[in-house]
């Protein structure tokens, strides 16, 4: 289990919930924390995900031949996602990483770096590489230009996160970080995901999934609906009815009507927009149409085309 960060010891800091209750979920108003991050200004203390790092001068075209993204010729200094899928297609992993031209080191979920490394490691054979977990690193997030921009992740040694926190500004706790990655669209796995989740259906095609590289663990299925079909599933953003000062629980069923068509993941009050919430839709309930969820009204967003795959048709003689 993560040990609880140090940061929870600054004024207003209140723990977050469930896997992430190692850091603070706000640190006194979660919409003044949003502001900041937006202007620019903080960053979120992230230091209860896994760290991972594999060295090794085969490192790259080791990971290039297991993962979705394209790692061969990666250069140092350059963040990039990958995931790691069933042989049906579906997302068991999911990890953010940087070269630094010796090492390659990546952080994932809360509690899933282990099953990653164990993964990893057998997958070694003959290949020059080693996989550790790492636990003197914690992982920071800082905002970029924009509301719009992903901003960036350091990897900072544990023993300098105070020097760190005072260096980049007020901390920001996960309420507001969730906020704003809602907002973007981006799927936390295991949240917004499920056991099911294929990439086409939740985006990550090509922020994650590199669509002109060999073969890999899964490749056949993400091909297969990206050029010929279109997802089951699709992930949209909800704007939620805030009359009631709550949010849907993680997991609760998105119905249409009586009839429940997906289920809810990431839920945060965005300082603009309101109560959002990151929802998985079968593919063909309408855009337009009202749901609810957790007897709470929602109106739809799209963050996946659910004519995705009709898009890049290839051309037949």
């Amino acid at each position: 289990m993560t040990s609880p960060s140090p940061f929870l010891d600054l004024p207003g800091a209140v723990a977050a919930d469930g896997v992430d209750a190692a850091v603070a979920g706000h640190y006194g108003s979660f919409n003044v924390e949003q502001r900041r991050l937006v202007s620019g200004d903080g960053f979120v203390d992230l230091s209860h995900r896994d760290v991972l790092r594999v060295t090794g001068p085969d490192r790259l075209t080791w990971l290039h031949s297991l993962t979705s993204q394209f790692f061969e010729g990666l250069a140092p200094k350059v963040w990039t996602q990958a995931l790691v899928l069933s042989p049906q297609g579906h997302v068991e992993h999911h990890f953010v990483g940087v070269d630094d031209g010796e090492s390659f080191t990546a952080h994932t979920e809360p509690g899933r770096g282990a099953e990653l490394v164990q993964w990893l490691d057998r997958m070694r054979f003959m290949m020059r590489v080693e996989v550790t977990l790492v636990d003197d690193l914690a992982v920071c997030w800082r905002p970029g230009a924009s509301e719009e921009h992903a901003g960036t992740y350091d990897l900072v040694p544990r023993d300098r996160l105070a020097a760190y926190a005072e260096a980049a500004g007020p901390a920001a706790g996960l309420m507001a970080y969730d906020a704003l990655r809602i907002a973007r669209g981006e799927p936390r796995l295991g949240v917004d995901t499920d056991h099911r989740t294929i990439p086409n259906e939740v985006g990550w095609i090509p922020s994650a999934v590199h669509l002109e590289k060999g073969c890999y663990r899964g490749q056949e299925t993400v091909a297969r609906v990206h050029t010929l079909g279109r997802p089951p599933r699709r992930l949209t953003m909800l704007h939620l009815d805030g009359s009631e000062n709550r949010l849907p629980a993680p997991g609760s069923d998105v119905l249409l009507g009586d009839k429940v068509v997906g289920f809810v993941g990431s839920s945060a009050r965005h300082h603009e927009l309101g109560p959002i919430a990151l929802a998985m839709l079968k593919r063909n309930v309408a855009t337009d149409v009202e749901l609810r969820v957790d007897s709470i009204a929602a109106s739809q967003e799209v963050v996946v085309d659910p004519e995705v795959g009709l898009h890049v048709r290839p051309k037949l003689r």
